[in-house]
């Protein structure tokens, strides 16, 4: 498999993940250290398996450091586009508890914290609305396990195609759009942003 890789340097390789493949190990990091020719590629952070878009892997231990840090102080912003089933509302913040299943992998909202159980946040705008879907972009201000997927499930707004959370049959309307970092050794302020493929159903909406 070819990887589609947008930017490389010493420290870090910006690519498109494909649907179907492990961001983790197993999947990516293999692929690109075979595509790369690099000795090391860690995984710092992920994204689902039926999930595709951006993603940057670290290519030394120090750069891997540094992301790992900035996600964990919240300097490390990530955005997603996604389409969901329904009118979803102009923008908004979502707020919840999720539990997280790990024998049947699937997340569930509860009203109260308890072991295993961790908050979640997320805001969203609406870009656009066609054919009783909406076309959102959310910022993660953490990350869960299928968080974006579970909380707009919860609110009756399933991403379309993502049968575990009712949004019925198909490839799930989930892209990573946008990476914003500080790069770990030059302390560049850096964006990347990936369009979502020129196929259903990004291609109904003008501004995806």
């Amino acid at each position: 498999m070819n990887l589609e890789i947008l930017h490389e340097d010493a420290q870090l390789v910006f690519c498109i993940k494909p649907v179907g493949v492990l961001s983790e190990e197993g999947g990516m990091p293999e692929l690109l250290r075979e595509q790369t020719g690099a000795k090391e590629i860690c995984c710092v952070h992920r994204l689902d398996r039926a999930v595709g878009g951006l993603m940057v892997y670290a290519k030394t231990k120090l750069a891997a450091a540094s992301l790992s840090r900035q996600i964990t102080e919240g300097g490390f912003e990530k955005r997603y586009l996604a389409v969901c089933r329904g009118t979803a509302p102009a923008q908004g913040e979502m707020r919840d508890l999720l539990y997280h299943d790990a024998r049947s992998n699937k997340s569930y909202v509860v009203k109260r914290m308890r072991r295993g159980v961790r908050e979640a946040a997320l805001r969203y705008e609406t870009l656009e609305q066609r054919d009783e879907l909406s076309l959102v972009r959310v910022e993660l201000l953490t990350g869960r396990t299928h968080q974006i997927r579970v909380q707009f499930a919860s609110r009756q707004l399933p991403l379309l195609g993502d049968r575990r959370y009712g949004g019925g049959e198909g490839e799930i309307a989930l892209w990573s759009h946008e990476l914003h970092f500080v790069h770990p050794q030059s302390g560049e302020k850096l964006r990347f942003t990936a369009p979502p493929p020129a196929r259903e159903p990004w291609t109904r909406f003008t501004k995806s």
